[in-house]
């Protein structure tokens, strides 16, 4: 069948078994893809639970695979169906193949992970490959602990996809901030299909999309997000107890708690904030970065959402990263810090109230992100496009005039 000339297709898979990171990752590629090509359409698959929640540009779609959630003891289990993972996990591969014929890209990029979810979009891979599709390893800036992604990656087999599918790598960071595959054993062909394309800068919501009315504090404040919420007890538990123990301190305080934390805990906060005029508690906000925008510092555990969002609003962070079940949040702090971008506060465990009111106290003098000068530093999603571009004239002369900004939108 002869490919089209006129209107460049984009497949994007996220594999979406907990919290929010590659699900926003993917979307804001998407967006920015469409926003800057006319004729061009992203669909992306995903098995977030929440996607639904989110809006999408137009020319971006998405098909829901069925969920999968892991769980503490490092296995996967069905989030909604009442089936074996495996027929879940069947399912899901399935879905994907039919979906990516049916599509008919001429672009494939992974978010994270190569071959998927337990090997979900291997067959995929092969099949577009074939087909002379260029596929897209894209990674975030920093993967793990390479003691701990090294014996990961093998026991996944990945690198042979990396070596043979793959045409090239795209780190969304910087290489001062972290090489996401140091330590790894990787091929020297390998290593050259990677290129580091920048943060992903964020902006502000449509003006059209309702704001989310606040009812007992005002802006400025301290924004304090722990992401999708799974993970982030610990941590507003600790800015929570500042605020108890010092009914002083100099800026109110949002806790946006994430859709994925525990009932319990997020009840136990909520009671807690009821009690002090300083704190406001809400759920979730699909369009946080408005939140962001009016927030005068930001306390997070530095997901990589999070930190682009801290860099493209220059707010001033206080981060504290978790350690398990990956060291990922606490390598892009570490590093971040030695930059001179952020500030990091390490969970000792203990949680005093008066070393984090301290902290809270000290936030809004420190020095914001765009204090420090780091060429390239959010050029991500411009660079995305452009590789992008390249990827899909390349393999079809036919599109060569999105490439000269024929099809680019104004």
């Amino acid at each position: 069948m002869a490919k089209r000339q006129d209107h460049a297709r984009v497949l994007m898979y996220s594999h979406d078994t907990f919290g929010l990171g590659h699900l926003r990752r993917t979307r804001a590629i998407a967006h920015a893809l469409v926003e800057q090509n006319k004729e061009m359409s992203v669909l992306i698959l995903t098995g977030s639970p929440i996607i639904g929640s989110f809006d999408f540009r137009s020319r971006v779609d998405f098909v829901r695979i069925p969920g999968v959630i892991k769980l503490r003891n490092g296995n996967y289990t069905p989030l909604k169906l009442h089936i074996d993972i495996e027929e879940t996990l069947a399912m899901r591969a399935s879905i994907i193949k039919h979906t990516a014929e049916a599509f008919d890209p001429d672009l494939f990029i992974v978010d994270k992970e190569p071959l998927g979810l337990r090997g979900e979009v291997a067959d995929t891979l092969v099949s577009l490959k074939e087909k002379g599709t260029p596929l897209v390893m894209g990674l975030r800036d920093v993967m793990d602990d390479p003691d701990l992604l090294a014996p990961e990656w093998e026991r996944k087999n990945v690198l042979p996809a990396l070596r043979d599918l793959y045409d090239q790598i795209w780190v969304y960071g910087l290489p001062q901030i972290c090489d996401p595959l140091e330590g790894i054993a990787i091929p020297e062909s390998v290593r050259r299909k990677m290129t580091y394309t920048g943060y992903l800068k964020r902006g502000l919501p449509n003006e059209t999309i309702p704001q989310h009315n606040l009812n007992k504090i005002e802006a400025p404040y301290i924004l304090v997000t722990p992401g999708g919420g799974g993970d982030g007890e610990a941590m507003v538990d600790w800015v929570l107890r500042a605020y108890e123990a010092d009914r002083d301190l100099p800026y109110p305080a949002l806790l946006v708690l994430g859709p994925f934390m525990n009932s319990e805990p997020q009840a136990d906060f909520m009671e807690r904030a009821d009690k002090l005029d300083n704190v406001e508690v809400i759920t979730f906000d699909a369009h946080i970065e408005a939140l962001m925008n009016n927030a005068v510092a930001v306390v997070a555990m530095g997901g990589y959402n999070t930190f682009c969002e801290i860099l493209s609003f220059n707010k001033r962070a206080l981060i504290i990263p978790r350690t398990r079940p990956r060291m990922e949040q606490y390598i892009r702090a570490s590093h971040a810090q030695d930059l001179g971008l952020v500030v990091m506060m390490e969970d000792d465990n203990d949680r005093d109230a008066g070393r984090m009111a301290t902290a809270l106290r000290q936030l809004p003098q420190q020095h914001r992100p765009g204090d420090v000068v780091v060429p390239g530093l959010l050029d991500g999603l411009e660079s995305v496009n452009k590789l992008a571009l390249a990827q899909i004239c390349n393999a079809n002369p036919g599109y060569s005039v999105l490439a000269h900004g024929g099809q680019h939108s104004t």
